[in-house]
């Protein structure tokens, strides 16, 4: 059971479109006639699998195959262009690999202290790390932080669209029915670097016509040398931490994750220009931080009874099925089930590390097959994970506004990083300050006698003034060369 998930996981994320909660909604049924430790056992091959599919496809055709994998384009397939697609790969594969056994470790060491932690998150704290996470976007655009700025705040304004999460109140309908429930994230991702990549591409004649034949590397082992792996020690550490504190606040998830790993990847480097251009640091920080999200998102599940993310949401009607509740209860009543899962975690890992490094030439040869036979077929996939996700031809029409918008914003120069940001933070943000603002009587001033606020909000500060303080200096230095 533990085999198939993680194989049926890695095609599902792999491909743009289908998702790891897809997949484990579709399989929750198949376990119900099962004991509850296999049933488990599926389900967890299926989350570590799906997690770890979506850097194929980031890596090798430049679209995520999940949110989760967003920041693995950014240098993952810069890397492939340059004929080290294996390296890339392996990379990702071995970081995928050390950032989920890290996070199984603090799963089965640390969990219910961390959980109560995690309790103390209420709506200031969300409205503070959703505005510290905001300052990312300084990070995320390098030297055109004006347009960044912009492009975050129009994720923002699209995120706000639909039913008012405080009050119900409609915003920015203009009386369509569609738009009440406003973008799913998944549409707009895969709009945003799926379809936006297909109509770049076609609009290159040339390069429709030649075939890619990057895929003709020398790989030792997962590609990278001992000395390139302490240099990234600290990195991949620090990586794990980010992935695994993100997974354990609830409703966040690995799409979050891999973005923040990034940018302060970037903002802590000594050489932050080269981010982008195809390094091992950006593909390592990524892969490392959403496969990290995993154990930490299992957490709050097993000890709580919350979902950390949409998976871990999933998994918690599986639970259900088979007439257990999560909580510390489950600890004790149901021992079997809770070390087995933590078992099967393990060697799922160990499988998908197995699966994916002897698969990664196979992958590879997806590169051999020209773009205008790929991308087509790409275009239908994420059609159908598009329309799958909700049964709505409305998301159809979401992926290729998007895609559109992806487009323009790639043809007038704009980043399009920030905006991925400002979709998925922007709600935080907002449901934050309203719920606190109605805890404390509309007083704003009360978000600072709570200390995780406090800190959340003077990191935030700090953010700004070191990152105007960087800028300023770069464009010194400039001046003084020119």
């Amino acid at each position: 059971m533990i085999v198939l998930g993680v194989f049926v996981g890695i095609i599902f994320g792999c491909i743009p479109g289908l998702t790891t909660t897809m997949a484990v909604a579709l399989c929750i049924p198949i376990t119900f006639g099962m004991a509850p430790t296999m049933g488990m056992s599926l389900l967890m091959g299926l989350y570590i699998g799906g997690t770890s599919g979506g850097l194929i496809s980031a890596i090798l055709i430049n679209i995520p195959g999940t949110p989760s994998s967003v920041a693995t384009t950014w240098d993952g397939h810069p890397m492939a262009l340059r004929g080290e697609a294996g390296k890339a790969l392996g990379a990702g594969v071995f970081f995928s690999f050390i950032g989920t056994l890290l996070s199984i470790i603090v799963l089965i060491f640390i969990a219910p202290p961390l959980a109560d932690f995690a309790l103390q998150f209420g709506p200031t704290e969300y409205f503070a790390l959703a505005l510290f996470s905001l300052t990312m976007i300084g990070t995320l655009a390098g030297k055109q932080l004006a347009k960044g700025i912009a492009v975050g705040l129009l994720g923002m304004v699209l995120a706000f669209i639909g039913i008012a999460p405080i009050d119900a109140f409609p915003r920015f309908t203009f009386g369509i029915p569609d738009l009440d429930g406003g973008f799913d994230i998944l549409p707009a991702l895969i709009g945003l670097f799926a379809v936006s990549e297909i109509l770049a591409v076609a609009e290159m004649d040339t390069e429709l016509k030649k075939e890619n034949v990057l895929t003709n590397f020398k790989m030792k082992g997962f590609g990278f040398s001992v000395k390139e792996f302490f240099e990234q020690f600290w990195n991949m550490f620090r990586s794990a931490l980010i992935g695994i504190g993100i997974g354990i606040l609830p409703g966040i998830g690995g799409g979050t994750s891999n973005i923040v790993a990034y940018a302060v990847a970037k903002s802590q480097s000594k050489h932050p220009e080269k981010f982008g251009t195809g390094i091992i640091d950006g593909v390592v920080a990524s892969e490392t931080s959403n496969n990290a999200t995993i154990g930490g998102a299992i957490v709050p599940l097993l000890t709580l009874g919350i979902p950390g993310d949409t998976v871990t949401a999933m998994i918690l009607g599986g639970l259900m099925i088979h007439g257990l509740t999560p909580g510390p209860l489950l600890f004790i009543n149901n021992a079997d089930v809770v070390y087995g899962i933590f078992v099967s975690l393990m060697i799922a890992n160990i499988v998908m590390l197995v699966m994916e490094f002897f698969g990664i030439r196979v992958f590879a040869k997806l590169l051999r097959v020209p773009k205008h036979i790929l991308l087509p077929v790409i275009f239908a996939l994420c059609v159908v994970g598009a329309y799958g996700l909700n049964n709505r031809v409305f998301d159809i029409w979401v992926v290729l506004f998007f895609g559109v918008l992806g487009y323009v914003l790639h043809k007038l120069e704009y980043p399009t990083s920030p905006i991925i940001l400002g979709i998925i933070l922007g709600p935080m943000a907002e449901t934050g300050f309203r719920r606190g603002l109605q805890m404390n009587d509309g007083n704003f001033f009360a978000f600072f006698s709570r200390p995780i606020t406090v800190v959340f909000i003077a990191a935030t500060a700090f953010m700004i003034i070191f990152t105007a303080f960087r800028n300023a200096k770069n464009k010194r230095n400039q001046a003084a060369s020119v």
